[in-house]
Formats: C-alpha cells, sequence, structure tokens
C-alpha cells in the first residue's frame, strides 16, 4: 500500500502492481473471495476487515496508499479504517456519485488509485488530506505513487526518474513491472521500491493483471516467500 504503478494495455485492459510497507509482526490473509453487500470481492484483508487492495464484480479495483499529499502526524485513533472506505467502494453501484458524497472526517489521510471499467476504461485518485477532498480522473497512462508517510518529496522524485528510465529501457508487461518492483532502487534499503528499515519494510507485493475475460490476483508474501494467485471471472460490460 505504499507503492504503486498502473500500467494500461490497449484501450480495455491494465496492470496494476502494490507493495505493501508495513510493520514486519503486521498479521494479513492471503487473498480470497468475499461477499459484501451482495458483491464478490476478491481482495487480502487486514485484521481491520478492509484491505489496502481489491477486484470487485462491480467491474473496479481499488488499491490504497497511506498519506495524502505531504507527511502527516497519525492521531492514536480515528473513526474507520481506510480499508473500509476501500470496500465502500468496490461495492457502489454508482462510483462518482459515492466518493463525492462520502464522509470522510476523522479518517487519516490517504491516496486511493481507483480503476473502474463499465462502458470504458478509466483511472481514478482520490487524496484525502484530512479536510480536503481531491477526486481527478487521470489519463490512461502509467503511472507511480509513493506514499507520503515514508518517503519525502525528494525520494519521490528518484523513485519517479527510476520509473521513467525503466519505461525507456523495457517493454511493459506484467513480467518485467513486478521485475521493477522488486528490484529498482535494490541496494538502498531506505527507499528501494523493496525497502527495509528494520520497524518498517515491504512485506508483500500484490499483483492485478485484467484481461478481457478476467482479473489475475497474484500475492507474494517476502515474508515467507509464498506466492498466492487466484482468478476472478468478471462480468459481461454491456456497452450503451
Amino acid at each position: 500500500m505504499c507503492t504503486v504503478t498502473i500500467i494500461p494495455k490497449e484501450k480495455t485492459d491494465f496492470i496494476l502492481t502494490s507493495n505493501r510497507d508495513e510493520a514486519p509482526n503486521r498479521v494479513s490473509l492471503i487473498p480470497d473471495f468475499y461477499t459484501l453487500g451482495g458483491t464478490k470481492l476478491l481482495f487480502p484483508k487486514d485484521k481491520k476487515g478492509g484491505t489496502w487492495i481489491g477486484v470487485s464484480e462491480k467491474n473496479r479495483v481499488v488499491c490504497v496508499l497511506n498519506g495524502a499529499l505531504t507527511f502527516h502526524k497519525r492521531k492514536q485513533n480515528y473513526r474507520m479504517s481506510r480499508g473500509i472506505v476501500a470496500n465502500d467502494f468496490m461495492i457502489s453501484d454508482k462510483l462518482v456519485e459515492t466518493v463525492q458524497a462520502y464522509n470522510l472526517i476523522d479518517i487519516e489521510p490517504f491516496t486511493m488509485v481507483i480503476i473502474d471499467w463499465n462502458q470504458e476504461l478509466k483511472f481514478y485518485e482520490l487524496v484525502w488530506d484530512g479536510i480536503n477532498k481531491y477526486f481527478t480522473q487521470l489519463p490512461l497512462e502509467p503511472r507511480i505513487w509513493s506514499s507520503s508517510t515514508l518517503y519525502s518529496q525528494e525520494m519521490k522524485k528518484e523513485r519517479q526518474e527510476w520509473f521513467e528510465d525503466f519505461k525507456l529501457k523495457h517493454s511493459l508487461n506484467a513480467g518485467s513491472i513486478l521485475n521493477f518492483h522488486k528490484m529498482a532502487g535494490i541496494d538502498n534499503e531506505d527507499y528501494g521500491v523493496v525497502m527495509n528499515r528494520g520497524f518498517v519494510k515491504t512485506t508483500s507485493i500484490t499483483q492485478i493483471r485484467k484481461t478481457r475475460e478476467s482479473c489475475i490476483m497474484q500475492y507474494e508474501n517476502l515474508q515467507d516467500k509464498t506466492v498466492t494467485t487466484k482468478t476472478f471471472k468478471l462480468p459481461q460490460v454491456v456497452n450503451e
């Protein structure tokens, strides 16, 4: 939930990859299928019942990063987990209206990447800074995000440069972008894409690959070196 890339593929498909930087002792379950509000979902569940990344039969992917535009000091308690917000957006019938009306007061600042392919493929970014909500539709082009809670503006800039250099030198596919998420800045434990500061480290990498028929979620636990892959069959989209 702290380094995310999206790569559009043609006009309907994409690859989203997320490195989760977390306390090593924080437990999360491997991805599994759940039903919330009558909607089928696939996501790795965290201890509060929410998630940082998931796929919905509403033709949507939601991915959460800690923090907004700049570093914030964390309060001891918040009204609700950001992972529950992610669940709510995945099961919404009308994404834009739900985001615009959603009460985010007393929820910790976050950045959310949302991909929706009802009628057509759309990328969105939602930033909540604790006071203001910024919701933007993004162009369908490759992009990287780094969490503001762990990475300074200078670190973000260098990571962006790694990504731009990678795009120039490599074909952008599931294998190559996964390699970027494992190897970029490999000698830099402080802010390499796989990082390790002791109290916080990259604990897993999750990749979602959408084709016309399905979303394939691959979850790699870097702690115990296991890989879980599950396929989410997509409903047919009717273009009006």
